[in-house]
């Protein structure tokens, strides 16, 4: 193909045709353009952005670079994506919830990226549990049980991967039409009918403006809707780390806890609205009522009996649901972060509390490096909490003594403390905040 004249019209703000986008998705993909042409076009994209015509058959080119999961026309799939976050554990517990809401959920999920967690790292903390399937077995799970969590397989949207790692290189990363191609490209690949967005933001997200994460959930509704798929997102906080827990194993036992009726108030709020929100695409109901059926799967039982299902269909340790503390390796040696002084908890950086947690070993520093999944760090405080000096904010659990010394910084600064009075307005604000920010249909 042209690829001089195809990098111009997109310098000089033109459009390109359908077929000329699909040309240049096989031939980069196939090595037939060199990465320092792509790597132009990117910049010109970044620049001059693409219509809606042009995203969608970008997004559709990159889907069909590889295996694109079908299911058969019997079952209504309905996915969710995250934008990534401190604590975020909501896949753990959202795919059996769904699930035990009467919804088909074929989950692809990928490791930690930055300084937030991945869900595939996190499962892996469950003895046996087998976080990557074959596509056949994947398929025949949803369909038996309702429900399957899988690693991304490298045959699903292949371009796209080859797209993101030079982007990644160019400084092209930050280009809303390139992110919502990225994340979309990979959830059509996936089979799914419908998608549920969980754009998070905050301190701990990418997207730390609200404006920001507003016009990411707004371009991924309307691209999805454009490739005919029903679509919803949900903006979610994430200004402080989600639930008590950060880390793998601990993050897994939080998660139990939430599925069987308990946990923290934050993870299950998020975790009921992105349920309520599946619930009412799959089902044509309200999302209200999507809420109010997830809330009563948490309070009766069968959440947590669907995600013992899952854990044993996955050759993992079924008694996870039952007694998580004695089947899950979670780090002994305690530490702990204090107060230097009284007053209101003003703020806690989740970025830094990530930052933490991935020097204890429980992220990756480097591609490939090996994670310790017993070591965390849990909450013991909120924004608005009033403490006393010397009074604990934060738990650490450890394995090595200089990985500990290395992140102690990072759990440090993560804290403010303000001196003010029990009754400051910040103290109420924040104890009648939701952690559900905004919904995009």
């Amino acid at each position: 193909m042209d690829m001089l004249g195809f990098i111009e019209r997109k310098r000089d703000g033109g459009v390109h045709q359908a077929e000329e986008i699909r040309r240049f998705v096989t031939a980069f993909a196939s090595g037939e353009v060199p990465d320092y042409q792509a790597a132009a076009w990117l910049m010109a994209v970044y620049y001059n952005g693409l219509t809606d015509e042009e995203l969608r058959e970008f997004t559709l080119a990159l889907a069909r670079s590889g295996e694109v999961l079908s299911f058969g026309g019997d079952l209504f799939l309905v996915d969710k994506h995250s934008t990534g976050g401190v604590g975020d554990k909501i896949t753990l517990l959202l795919v059996p919830l769904a699930a035990a809401c009467g919804l088909s959920v074929a989950k692809l999920s990928g490791p930690g990226l930055g300084f937030t967690g991945g869900t595939v790292d996190k499962l892996e903390a469950i003895p046996g549990f087998r976080t990557h399937l074959p596509s056949e077995e994947f398929l025949r799970q949803v369909k038996e049980i309702g429900c399957a969590i899988s690693g991304h397989s490298a045959d699903l949207a292949p371009a796209e991967g080859k797209f993101y790692s030079l982007r990644d290189v160019t400084a092209t990363v930050p280009s809303l039409p390139l992110i919502c191609s990225s994340i979309v490209s990979k959830k059509i690949a996936g089979g799914a009918d419908a998608f549920v967005f969980d754009v998070k933001c905050g301190s701990g997200a990418f997207m730390e403006d609200y404006g920001s994460a507003e016009s990411l959930a707004e371009a991924l509704v309307s691209l999805s809707k454009n490739l005919g798929k029903k679509a919803m997102a949900l903006i979610t906080d994430m200004d402080q780390p989600l639930g008590e827990w950060v880390g793998n194993a601990v993050e897994v036992l939080e998660a139990v806890r939430v599925l069987g009726g308990g946990g923290p108030a934050d993870v299950r709020e998020v975790a009921v609205s992105l349920a309520g929100a599946m619930v009412s695409l799959g089902k044509g109901i309200s999302f209200e009522e999507g809420c109010a059926m997830a809330s009563e799967k948490l309070d009766d039982g069968s959440a947590l009996e669907k995600m013992k299902v899952l854990v044993e269909a996955q050759g993992g340790d079924g008694r996870v649901c039952g007694d998580p503390e004695a089947v899950l390796s979670i780090a002994p040696e305690k530490a702990f972060v204090r107060a230097k002084g009284s007053g209101v908890v003003a703020r806690i950086d989740a970025r830094a509390v990530g930052e933490g947690v991935k020097r204890l070993g429980g992220g990756r520093m480097s591609l490939g490096e090996p994670i310790d999944l017993s070591v965390g760090a849990r909450m013991l405080v909120k924004t608005g909490t009033a403490v006393s000096a010397e009074d604990a904010l934060l738990e650490i659990r450890y394995g090595s003594k200089d990985k500990l010394k290395e992140s102690l910084p990072f759990f440090e600064k993560a804290f403010s403390v303000e001196e003010t009075t029990l009754n400051s307005p910040r103290q109420g604000e924040e104890k009648k905040r939701s952690f559900v920010l905004g919904t995009i249909r």
